[in-house]
């Protein structure tokens, strides 16, 4: 197959969730098909960025956008020129006229066997029309993302904002899911929100996965301390409020329980509210080397989110360390994960305190659950994860008539870089 694969922003180093997914499935795809992918993003133009890409996927393409990231005030006034906007601006932002004229032409051409449209924020730019077999890769329902902040918001004009914003992002949402020829979920919850809207068959889960050599267990790495850590990009919203949460309604439970636990929350870019919560019993580290360091030192792995959506990178990766994992139910949302088997799940601050407790004070138990996560974590590894969504794409590709869309009879010329 010849694969189209648009994604906004930049892939790489590859941290977040997303682009963590995104990158190991692209890999896979690579090794036994053509993979055209195409990279566009904002700012300056990157050359070590482009020059990378382009030595880990050949025939990458490459497209600065030149839009800078604003800062608050240039934030705050873009979004307001946007609000009459039908699209939320979580999807307008990345609206690009360059962008929508590269894709256009790849359409037109039909020389590609199917595309994918990488996250919501790059349907966008994607032709009205759509040509040629196009699939959505929805690593989460957004709308219910901004659903939950507008329910967990505290402040007034915050919980108004996300409520607008919701609302268009639900609208788009739906509308998007209906206009690509199919959609691929990370989770059968997510599946099933999506199914409300189109025609359930036109959905595939394709689960997360773990990289099985990056995070593995390793019988020296027991943790000697009762260290709790939570790992997760710190600027990104939903981590933000989880370990406000963690902190303000859990900890000071744990802390009375085990006087030396210690809390240490490991990501990249903390916000001014992250940093508040440092004191002697809680470390804020910051973008580190190695997050496996990380995991090997620690005891328990807690996940207490609140808002979120698709599934979570984070605990098959505790889990494929060796590591006990507490969570809410949010926070588990769409793995494949047993209470009580292979994680403890607690939505009540007094019981996930409880949990976590439980857990530095009995090290037999912990144990238990940490053979129990990895077994499980071991039936994802990322190949097997890329060739399902492989397969999903090949069916698409079969299913789809040529009779109807002939190809085009010019010559393209597009895989060059912008």
């Amino acid at each position: 197959m010849r694969i189209l694969w648009v994604k906004a922003d930049k892939i790489l180093p590859a941290h977040s969730g997303g682009n963590i997914r995104s990158y190991h499935i692209l890999r896979r795809l690579a090794s036994r098909h053509e993979v055209i992918f195409f990279s566009y993003y904002g700012g300056a133009p990157d050359a070590e960025y482009e020059n990378e890409l382009t030595r880990q996927f050949p025939g990458a393409v490459c497209l600065c956008t030149g839009k800078r990231r604003p800062n608050s005030l240039r934030r705050g006034l873009d979004y307001l020129r946007r609000l009459p906007m039908p699209a939320p601006y979580a999807v307008s932002r990345f609206k690009s006229v360059r962008v929508r004229e590269r894709l256009k032409t790849w359409f037109d051409c039909r020389t590609i066997d199917v595309a994918v449209c990488d996250f919501l924020d790059a349907a966008v730019n994607f032709p009205s029309h759509l040509a040629i077999p196009t699939v959505l890769f929805q690593h989460n329902v957004e709308s219910e993302i901004w659903r939950r902040h507008a329910l967990t918001k505290q402040n007034p004009a915050g919980r108004i904002l996300y409520r607008v914003e919701s609302t268009k992002m639900l609208s788009y949402e739906q509308s998007m899911v209906r206009k690509f020829h199919h959609v691929i979920a990370v989770s059968e919850h997510d599946r099933r929100l999506m199914g409300e809207w189109t025609d359930s068959a036109r959905i595939t889960v394709v689960p997360t996965g773990v990289d099985l050599l990056q995070y593995r267990p390793v019988p020296s790495s027991r943790a000697s301390e009762p260290l709790v850590l939570f790992v997760g990009a710190m600027d990104w919203e939903p981590n933000v409020d989880a370990v406000e949460y963690f902190c303000r309604e859990i900890w000071p439970s744990i802390q009375a329980q085990v006087p030396s636990a210690r809390f240490r929350i490991v990501g990249r870019n903390p916000v001014r509210r992250v940093w508040r919560l440092a004191s002697s019993a809680v470390e804020i580290t910051g973008a580190v080397p190695s997050v496996v360091d990380h995991l090997r030192e620690s005891a328990v792995v807690v996940v207490p989110l609140r808002v979120g959506g698709g599934t979570r990178l984070k605990i098959y990766e505790a889990m494929a360390a060796g590591k006990a994992v507490v969570s809410t139910s949010v926070g588990a949302e769409g793995l494949d994960v047993h209470h009580d088997q292979d994680i403890r799940l607690a939505d009540d601050p007094g019981a996930f305190a409880g949990s976590v407790t439980m857990l530095l004070q009995d090290g037999d138990l912990r144990r238990r659950y940490e053979r129990a996560g990895a077994a499980l974590a071991a039936k994802y590894d990322w190949s097997a994860i890329g060739d399902k969504f492989g397969q999903v794409l090949e069916t698409l590709v079969g299913e789809t008539s040529r009779e109807n869309s002939p190809h085009a009879e010019s010559v393209c010329v597009t895989d060059v870089h912008a």
